[in-house]
């Protein structure tokens, strides 16, 4: 009986892995790559207080492209070096924009806040972001399904 509840419980675990990615929603136009990572060796509060990664990225996304609905498993931090970065929320219903120009700052709570950026200008969008908490060896960046209140 006990391996028959066990088999039932990975055979679920397998169809919400494979229902959420599923569902997922992926970027267009959009490159990431990775400019350093090292494994914090000071103390700061994170959800864990466990070791973590601190990741720095350079982030372009051409005009009409985005980066797909995500989270991050930390804080990441934004810095827009060219064109305009449009952010929308999941949990935003009415769908507002913010956005941000070059110079401007992006704090990102990250652990579950789920986003999408977009580059709604005419010029390419150049970002650098550093990712804060992030498990040794982990993605920086976390797939989330389309929460439905924009209409793009």
């Amino acid at each position: 009986m006990k391996k028959l509840a066990g088999g039932a419980a990975i055979l679920a675990l397998g169809i919400l892995v494979i229902a959420a990615t599923a569902v997922a929603t992926t970027g267009s136009g959009a490159s990431a790559t990775t400019l350093a990572r090292g494994l914090a060796v000071e103390k700061v509060k994170t959800r864990g207080n466990e070791p973590y990664d601190v990741v720095v990225q350079q982030i372009t996304i051409v005009p009409g492209g985005h980066t797909g609905w995500h989270t991050h498993p930390g804080n990441g931090i934004v810095i827009v070096k060219a064109g305009t970065l449009t952010i929308y929320d999941a949990d935003d219903r009415s769908c507002a924009p913010r956005t941000y120009n070059a110079g401007d700052t992006y704090i990102d709570p990250g652990e579950g806040h789920a986003h999408i950026g977009r580059n709604e200008g005419t010029i390419p969008l150049e970002i650098v972001a550093t990712y804060i908490d992030v498990a040794p060896g982990g993605p920086v960046r976390i797939d989330a399904s389309d929460p439905g209140n924009c209409g793009f």
